[in-house]
């Protein structure tokens, strides 16, 4: 059943259309084609967070990585937007298109498993320093058995972050390594990481500076061209290819077919 899966993760950054990649999948699942959607909410997240009178703060952390910082109120309206409202969006969208999907976050059924984190460092003023009480960490264990029970009776998992914690608590975890860990369990054929560029830009932002391929064996050699959020994808979709995973794609999620584009080779591919 899992050989041909194919493992979605479409961002939640300005710009994306949500409803041409719901149409690409659910153009694909009418033909037969196993998929998994996972998705992320942070430009609307950032936005109710203002409205809310409790705008974000990131943390940057050694090695240039960025991270929310979350409190219990952060992790509140996180779950309002990623689990409520962009979670239900998306599935109201394959549902209107006739595909029976159902939306789950990490939490539910603890999809999504992992340690959360007691520490951790960033970087301030040119120093490290430590930060505890946040509600975060990171997804170690996938709930296989629970999306292939969704997947053989005919559900579409449309899945999102907050992860559940080995002690019970809701906690932020990123999205693109959850997608990474649901396409290890599966061995999936691929892994498309669709977002608001159309893939790895050697020159970024210059969108014709587009890196067409990647080596999975000389993926440090590309990490200097990663900015920002990229860093982990790059990172997380070397160890998928290592465990299993066919090929990892990243695509823009902004143009009409951009899952059946991605397959085709229009981005940036990792093999």
């Amino acid at each position: 059943m899992s050989e041909g899966l194919i493992v979605v993760k479409v961002g939640g950054a300005e710009g994306i259309d949500y409803e041409a990649v719901v149409e690409d999948a659910a153009a694909l699942w009418e033909k037969g084609q196993k998929l998994i959607l996972v998705h992320g909410a942070s430009a609307e997240t950032n936005r109710v967070a203002e409205a809310l009178g409790h705008p974000p703060k990131f943390l940057i952390h050694p090695g240039g990585m960025q991270s929310r910082l979350t409190d219990r109120k952060t992790l509140e309206i996180f779950n309002m937007v990623y689990a409520g409202k962009m979670n239900k969006h998306i599935v109201e969208l394959f549902q209107r298109r006739g595909v029976n999907a159902v939306g789950l976050s990490g939490l539910d059924g603890r999809v999504f498993e992992g340690k959360r984190k007691k520490a951790i460092k960033y970087v301030e003023n040119g120093k490290i320093k430590i930060h505890r009480g946040d509600y975060s960490g990171s997804v170690e264990r996938i709930n296989k058995g629970l999306l292939e029970l969704l997947l053989e009776n005919g559900y579409l998992p449309v899945l999102t972050p907050p992860a559940v914690s080995h002690e019970g608590e809701a906690i932020n975890t990123d999205g693109d390594v959850a997608a990474a860990r649901v396409a290890e369990a599966f061995g999936a054929g691929a892994l498309v990481y669709l977002s608001n560029v159309p893939g790895l830009l050697a020159n970024y932002p210059d969108e014709s500076s587009l890196i067409r391929e990647i080596p999975a064996a000389q993926v440090e050699e590309f990490m200097r061209f990663a900015e920002g959020r990229m860093k982990k994808k790059v990172l997380g979709a070397a160890e998928a290819i290592r465990a299993g995973v066919k090929r990892v794609i990243f695509a823009d999620a902004r143009v009409d077919r951009p899952i059946q584009r991605a397959l085709e080779g229009l981005g940036t591919v990792i093999h």
